[in-house]
């Protein structure tokens, strides 16, 4: 059944968010505070793993790094469109939406809750693989994978910020949904240097997340998600690949 995939990431988040919701209930405002920070370095060690492995070579003189002017290039252009179009302040707005149509107007923490848990479980190779591998083969072994991670995620980062990262479930949906049912379209454009470059760049994104999550906002991820489109068009630039 092509579309299973998303099915099942959607529904190893839903069951996240729910046990989230559960245990941040049984615990005081000091100890959510404390899986909050705990949550943002595992966010920030897991985009910096991501970037090192794709961004490292080992030789025989040593390690080499590579993909330097792709990252800048990306990041230049990406940042520069993301600002233009202020990507941030729309999801912001509907992560307000939600809460008010959700009644969770008390929660002070639900936008941000939901803004960066949509942005840790959407952004990765995982997401758009797995979805290609879905609308293409009905092969879901990657989503499904991906909703086990997501899930761990999702329960730690409910426990800490509250019901708002439970509606991550949306947009995780409506982008692997898109790409599952664009897949033979985008599947040619997703060779092996553009998914490296997706993932680098994705992984620098994630390290962003956590930053934020730490010392509060410090960077606009959300005004740099272009840079993922700019990195896998870049690959396709006879000087990209």
């Amino acid at each position: 059944m092509i579309g299973l995939g998303t099915l099942i990431n959607v529904g190893g988040i839903l069951l996240g968010g729910l046990l989230g919701a559960l245990f941040g209930r049984a615990i005081n405002v000091r100890i959510q505070e404390t899986l909050m920070k705990a949550t943002g370095l595992c966010v920030i060690f897991l985009g910096i793993g991501g970037a090192i492995e794709k961004m490292m070579t080992v030789t025989e003189t040593g390690l080499t790094s590579g993909g330097t002017m792709m990252i800048i290039g990306s990041f230049a252009i990406g940042s520069l469109i993301g600002e233009i179009w202020n990507i941030e302040k729309h999801l912001e707005h509907f992560g307000e939406w939600l809460k008010e149509k959700t009644k969770n107007d008390r929660d002070t923490k639900f936008v941000d809750g939901f803004v960066n848990t949509s942005l840790t479980v959407c952004i990765g190779a995982m997401a758009v693989v797995g979805a290609i591998q879905d609308g293409i083969a009905g092969d879901y072994s990657i989503l499904a994978a991906k909703a086990v991670l997501d899930m761990i995620i999702v329960i730690i980062m409910t426990t800490s910020m509250g019901k708002g990262c439970i509606f991550s479930v949306i947009p995780v949906a409506l982008f692997q949904g898109c790409i599952t049912i664009l897949s033979r379209f985008i599947e040619p454009w997703m060779t092996e240097q553009a998914l490296a470059n997706l993932s680098l760049t994705g992984s620098m994104l994630i390290f962003c997340v956590g930053v934020n999550l730490i010392w509060e906002k410090k960077f606009k991820v959300a005004n740099m998600l272009p840079t993922i489109v700019i990195a896998v068009i870049w690959a396709l630039l006879p000087f990209g690949a």
